[in-house]
């Protein structure tokens, strides 16, 4: 795990070195273990290391090919670079890392090789016979890869920070980018919060010449989609996650360095732990925050599982005074705006103060086997359609009735989707995930922003799933493809890396969502929180973990915002408002609501405005 740099210009004139040292600069949190710097006639590379695997100087980077004709720098693990290796005989490996293993398969195989790679990456590899740059991104997009390009010139970075440390491009928000913010919370690929700065799609390359630049996908959801599934009978299926999911932890204790676990003491990160403790040859670390607010506390769930498989258990007690103490560093830490990254810094700090440099989390359990309410949501709206029958403004004033007699958030979503020209999944499933109503919106002055419609691809009907029995599977797809890969993983990303410290996500393992993608709904509706992957785990997990109530791993936001943090956030709110073309008196307005406690102003409606008044102020980027 590690971040990674570069410029690439078109002619022989040379990048400028100090640009290239300068965006290493700010990623050296990234890469506290090495550093590194290659200069060819047209590109710079750079690389900050954090040693998992090959920890010796073996694994210096950039690193070259024997013959010096290729050239990588690489941010991430190859699983089964190992297996990879073993079909590679003809080359003479000078390291036992998994990025000399990168080379010698883009050496015998060309592009082709990334579908042989079971990993987490972005890399960028330089030819210099061609004087071509290839940069890669993996299938899920859990590493990231930003770049700026104009006119020929690319500039890339595992952070939007590193890329604006070049001094290449001016430091302004995107207008687009701060639209979509405000009604999502995050900003979805290829844009981001900057202006021009965008990232590469998941599952896609780029390549970079003399002619210009290609970009395409090399692997889309819902990948290897296979029909058979659907008729095996449920017992396989069980069989199959478990062995499946096992696999892909055991891939991922692969490491020379100490490892652990997050534990939060629910079902994802109790089968995470369940499965490593039987793979594992010495008793797993696992690590849980907990709170002196026993509602948000997840503590005895938690021990009751470490206990169960004699974990060495380490609890962090956040209290909301060390919080605040820390927060100035937490938001500092946010290469991009978003609505949790708080919560990730604070485990990761404490992970990592206890000579941990790798652990696993239970993330991605709820977008593939149907944890969330919005995959109930949207099953029993598909099963309402005949709504569709009745005139709109009917519908619209039943909404409006709704809002009145029970106001709060859901019913003015649930509104929103009564106002709508058709209803079904593929245009109520945006409002599943807005986080400013339309009212709240144009009360700060967001309406002034653009509108970018970009769930349409991510809802689309793909002919893998024409049968109707697959409406659980479309909506992972979505979830997947925006709120995990643009807000989780962005989130765990730059929060865990903030410390150093490599997180790995089971659950994105490509075998396993594929298969649990082929999986028609019969199989998992969810009459109760994650139905087949329980059963898939039914020795491993304790019945107190699967019948307990789902809380999710949050903070008190609420109590402090209204409390410790109240100056801190009104602070950074009045920063946002007086930016054009917010209302600062619209701002405050909305901010008073969730002070009196309007039931449709939540604190994470009033958070991410926060933040991106105080990303915004510490980045030095104008809006």
């Amino acid at each position: 795990m590690c971040g990674i740099t570069g410029i690439f210009t078109p002619t022989a004139t040379p990048a400028t070195r100090q640009q290239v040292e300068a965006m290493n600069t700010a990623l050296a949190h990234r890469g506290p273990d090495d550093a590194g710097f290659f200069e060819a006639g047209n590109v710079v590379l750079g690389h900050r290391r954090l040693a998992i695997i090959d920890l010796s100087p073996g694994g210096h980077q950039p690193m070259h090919s024997a013959d010096g004709r290729y050239t990588i720098v690489f941010n991430g693990e190859i699983y089964n670079f190992r297996e990879i290796r073993a079909q590679l005989g003809g080359w003479q490996f000078r390291s036992e890392s998994d990025t000399e293993v990168i080379l010698a398969a883009y050496a015998q195989w060309g592009k082709e090789c990334l579908h042989r790679f079971n990993g987490m990456f972005a890399f960028a590899l330089y030819d210099a016979h061609t004087r071509e740059l290839w940069i890669v991104r993996d299938r899920m997009g859990i590493k990231p890869l930003y770049y700026w390009y104009k006119d020929g010139t690319l500039v890339f970075a595992s952070e939007i920070r590193a890329v604006l440390a070049s001094g290449l491009m001016p430091r302004r928000a995107s207008a687009t980018g701060v639209g979509e913010y405000l009604r999502w919370q995050t900003v979805h690929t290829p844009d981001t919060i900057a202006e021009n700065i965008h990232l590469l799609p998941a599952g896609h390359w780029m390549n970079l010449s003399s002619a210009g630049m290609q970009q395409q996908a090399w692997w889309t959801l819902p990948g290897h989609f296979n029909k058979e599934t659907a008729t095996q009978p449920l017992p396989e299926i069980h069989k199959e996650i478990r062995r499946l999911l096992r696999n892909a932890v055991e891939r991922r204790l692969v490491a020379d360095v100490p490892f652990g676990a997050f534990l939060s003491g629910g079902i994802d990160s109790s089968a995470i732990v369940g499965l490593m403790s039987e793979v594992s040859q010495s008793p797993v670390n696992t690590f849980a925050v907990t709170f002196d607010e026993s509602e948000f506390s997840e503590a005895k769930y938690a021990r009751m599982v470490a206990d169960k498989f004699g974990t060495k258990h380490h609890e962090i007690r956040l209290r909301p005074d060390d919080f605040l103490h820390d927060l100035p560093d937490a938001l500092a830490a946010m290469d991009h705006p978003g609505g949790d990254g708080p919560n990730t810094w604070v485990v990761s700090k404490a992970t990592r103060a206890a000579g941990i440099t790798m652990a696993l989390t239970g993330l991605g359990g709820d977008e593939l086997f149907a944890g969330y309410a919005v995959f109930t949501r949207m099953a029993e709206l598909e099963r309402k359609r005949w709504l569709n029958g009745v005139p709109r403004p009917l519908r619209s004033m039943g909404g409006s009735l709704l809002e009145r007699l029970r106001p709060g958030v859901a019913s003015a979503k649930t509104a929103e989707v009564l106002r709508l020209a058709e209803i079904g999944f593929e245009k109520a499933y945006p409002l599943s995930r807005l986080l400013l109503l339309p009212q709240q919106l144009k009360l700060i002055g967001g309406n002034a922003f653009p509108v970018n419609e970009i769930f349409a691809a991510h809802t689309q009907l793909r002919s893998e799933f024409a049968r109707n029995d697959y409406l659980l599977s479309r909506v992972s797809m979505a979830e997947m493809s925006t709120y995990m890969q643009h807000v989780l993983l962005r989130d765990s990303d730059q929060m865990s890396m903030a410390h150093g410290l490599e997180l790995r996500v089971p659950f994105m393992d490509y075998t396993l969502v594929e298969y649990a993608l082929s999986i028609p709904d019969k199989y998992k509706y969810p009459h109760t929180p994650k139905k087949l992957l329980v059963d898939s785990l039914a020795d491993l997990l304790p019945p107190e973990i699967v019948n307990r109530p789902k809380m999710g791993f949050t903070l008190p936001w609420e109590q402090w915002m209204k409390n410790e943090l109240r100056s801190f956030c009104e602070t950074h709110l009045h920063t946002l408002s007086n930016s054009k073309p917010f209302d600062n008196r619209g701002m405050m307005q909305l901010w008073q609501q969730f002070l009196k406690g309007d039931p449709t102003v939540s604190w994470s409606r009033i958070w991410p405005l926060v933040v991106l008044g105080y990303w915004l102020e510490k980045n030095k980027v104008e809006l």
